[in-house]
C-alpha cells in the first residue's frame, strides 16, 4: 500500500502526512517555500513538481526510502473532530469548489435526493436551515464510514486516526503530532527540529485556507449542531480521534486539545 497522502520537501528535510482539513495547504506551502523561497502560485494540492508526493510515480521510492529509514522527521496535524466535520460539510457539500462546480459531482444532488439537506440553492448563497442539513450529512457521512454505503467514504470526513494509520502500519514513525488550533507552537516545533534550506519565519506566513469562501459561514456555535443523536453518531465515528488526540467530546465548543499526544499510544493502537 505504501504512504498514501505523505508529502516530502525536494531536500528531504522533512516528511508530513496529510490529513484533509487539518491545515494541510498552509503545512504544504510552508514546506514548499522552506525549500524555494517562495509559495507555489496556486494550491499546493495541485503542485507536481518541486515537492515530492506519494501521488507522483516518480516520488514513491523516494519517500519510501526516507520513510522506512527513519531518518528524517516526520509529522502531521490534528484538528477538533467536531470543528473538521463541520468544516467539511460548509466547504464540500454546501461551497462550490474551484473548478466553479459541486463537490464530487452527482454528490449533492444524491444528499438532497436520499437524506433530505438542503445547501443554499444553487451557488449556495441562500438562506437554509444549516443545524438540520448538517445533521442530516452527518448521518450520510457515518453511513459511508460504517457501512460504506451509499459509497466510500471521503478523505475529508473519514477519521483523522485512519489517514495516520496508514503511515505507521507501512513501516513510518511520527516524531511529531500538533494541533491545527495551535498551530503556530506546532509548526514551529517541526522547524527547529529540522534544517531547512531557506530559514522560515513563521510569523510572516500567510494561512493558505483554499476553502475560504466556498461555502456559507458557519451561523451558530459549533454545539448548536450536534443534539444527543449527533453527539452519538460522532462517538460512533470518531471515538479514536477524540480519545488518541485528547480532544474534549463533553464540550463541543471547546476546540483546545485536554492534553498533548502521547506518540507512543499513538503508534501502539494505530500500528495493528
Amino acid at each position: 500500500m505504501g504512504f498514501p497522502g505523505t508529502w516530502m520537501t525536494e531536500s528531504e528535510s522533512v516528511v508530513y502526512r496529510v490529513v484533509p482539513k487539518c491545515a494541510c495547504s498552509t503545512i504544504g506551502q510552508i514546506m514548499f517555500y522552506s525549500d524555494h523561497g517562495r509559495f507555489f502560485d496556486g494550491d499546493i494540492h495541485d503542485a507536481t513538481g518541486d515537492m515530492h508526493k506519494w501521488a507522483m510515480e516518480s516520488s514513491q521510492p523516494i519517500i519510501s526510502r526516507a520513510v522506512k529509514e527513519q531518518q528524517i522527521l516526520a509529522f502531521t496535524c490534528v484538528r477538533n473532530p467536531y470543528a473538521r466535520i463541520l468544516s467539511s460539510f460548509f466547504d464540500k457539500i454546501c461551497g462550490i469548489q474551484r473548478n466553479g462546480k459541486r463537490y464530487r459531482g452527482n454528490l449533492v444532488p444524491l444528499l438532497i435526493q436520499k437524506y433530505g439537506i438542503e445547501v443554499g440553492g444553487e451557488d449556495g448563497k441562500q438562506e437554509f436551515d444549516q443545524i438540520a442539513s448538517f445533521r442530516r450529512f452527518l448521518l450520510f457521512a457515518r453511513d459511508t464510514i460504517r457501512f460504506r454505503k451509499p459509497m466510500d467514504p471521503d478523505i475529508h470526513w473519514s477519521a483523522m486516526s485512519g489517514h495516520i494509520s496508514t503511515f505507521i502500519v507501512n513501516g513510518g514513525r511520527y516524531n511529531q503530532i500538533f494541533f491545527t488550533e495551535r498551530f503556530n507552537d506546532g509548526m514551529q516545533r517541526v522547524l527547529d527540529a529540522i534544517e531547512t534550506p531557506v530559514k522560515v519565519d513563521l510569523a510572516q506566513i500567510p494561512r493558505f485556507n483554499e476553502s475560504e469562501g466556498h461555502g456559507p459561514k458557519r451561523a451558530h456555535p459549533v454545539s448548536a449542531y450536534f443534539d444527543d443523536l449527533s453527539r452519538h453518531l460522532m462517538w460512533e465515528i470518531y471515538r479514536k480521534d477524540f480519545q488518541l488526540f485528547r480532544y474534549d467530546f463533553d464540550n463541543p465548543d471547546n476546540k483546545f486539545p485536554l492534553g498533548e499526544v502521547d506518540l507512543d499510544e499513538v503508534h501502539a493502537k494505530l500500528g495493528n
